[in-house]
């Protein structure tokens, strides 16, 4: 039997065998390469959509340059990223885009440095004439407390509407007018809370120029102070195992640092594919609250609770396990772990249950 002959394109002098229905920016992804060519509208969980028009290349034997985030490879195909006519083409589109947009890079979002503005700084770009001010229409003040929508740094690149209708399923935000009006926005204008919206913060990961802004630490001035440290870690929200980046200021609270924001790993990666809910995302102001536990209690034969060292009330609670079984058997006793635990956890709380005590009495709350 013939040997089947693999397809071949030729990306910028260099031979690459792509798979059937690769795009051009897919190979060079998988090749290690997606950080040459600015993409500004894409994502890998979303369908290409070549909005953005700053992936465009050349393609030998077709007039007009074409946008690699869907254009599919096809053998024999010879392709070049890099030329002056690219260039020159990159160099116009975002002295454009900044002639509406902040001026400033460090004016973007702290959290997620604006993509625009790194491109336009490695293109060369400045803008082509007087700045302009932004037509897009300014909305009242979000209702929510977690995703607020700041139109002079939107783009319309709809990154936000197709993944909130794509990867969320939601359909809460759509682009609405037309021309430089084009803005983001939700049926009759009503608030996110109004609307199928689930607060998941995913427009908030995709923005790649901080239109889309976690509303609670902007408000309350904590994005741009200082220099933030990323700590990965996993959700314990439930059981999937979700990792998220906790972005901490290592200098507040006297030194002893404090979480300002959550942010998801990139795409692609993990479990949840840089995906998360509202709780993983908004939910972690329990982290520093006044009246988070932070010491084991036990309670004193008065009836008050009193803090206490681990090894007392780990005893405390060893003790008491032991007289219910003594007095009442080991069937009067029941363990119910929770499916926030990890599944090395669950598996000792079972353990402690059958081994420990001799009992089956043991249920976890994933499985109702």
């Amino acid at each position: 039997m013939d040997q089947i002959r693999r397809a071949e394109a030729t990306i910028d002098g260099e031979r690459h065998v792509f798979r059937p229905g690769e795009t051009i920016l897919q190979a060079l992804s998988r090749a290690g390469r997606d950080d040459e060519i600015p993409a500004l509208c894409h994502d890998p969980r979303l369908e290409p959509a070549g909005v953005c028009r700053s992936c465009l290349v050349e393609i030998d034997g077709w007039r007009r340059l074409a946008p690699a985030c869907r254009t599919p490879l096809t053998d024999g195909m010879v392709v070049r990223t890099r030329s002056e006519r690219i260039e020159r083409h990159r160099r116009t589109l975002f002295a454009m885009y900044l002639a509406d947009n902040v001026d400033d890079e460090a004016a973007s979002e702290a959290l997620r440095p604006s993509e625009l503005h790194r491109w336009a700084k490695r293109c060369g770009a400045r803008p082509i004439a007087d700045r302009l001010p932004a037509r897009r229409a300014r909305r009242r003040p979000a209702p929510n407390p977690y995703v607020a929508f700041r139109p002079e740094r939107c783009i319309a690149c709809a990154r936000c509407t197709r993944y909130c209708e794509e990867v969320e399923g939601v359909s809460a935000i759509t682009l609405a007018d037309r021309g430089a009006y084009t803005t983001i926005a939700t049926t009759d204008d009503r608030s996110l809370l109004e609307t199928s919206c689930e607060l998941c913060g995913g427009c908030i990961d995709v923005c790649p120029t901080g239109a889309m802004v976690e509303a609670m630490p902007l408000r309350e001035g904590r994005l741009g102070r200082r220099p933030l440290r990323t700590v990965r870690t996993t959700c314990n929200y439930c059981g999937v195992g979700c990792q998220l980046d906790l972005q901490v200021d290592p200098q507040a609270r006297e030194g002893r640092g404090e979480v300002v924001a959550v942010t998801s790993p990139p795409p692609g990666t993990l479990p949840n594919d840089g995906n998360l809910c509202v709780k993983g995302r908004f939910a972690y102001r329990f982290i520093h609250h006044r009246d988070r536990l932070r010491t084991p209690l036990v309670r004193d034969r008065d009836g008050r609770l009193r803090e206490a060292g681990w090894r007392e009330a780990l005893t405390r609670a060893a003790e008491g396990l032991e007289r219910v079984r003594r007095r009442h058997g080991a069937h009067a006793l029941g363990f119910v772990s929770s499916s926030r635990c990890t599944v090395e956890e669950n598996y000792l709380v079972q353990k402690l249950a059958r081994a420990v005590f001799g009992t089956h009495n043991v249920h976890q709350c994933a499985a109702t």
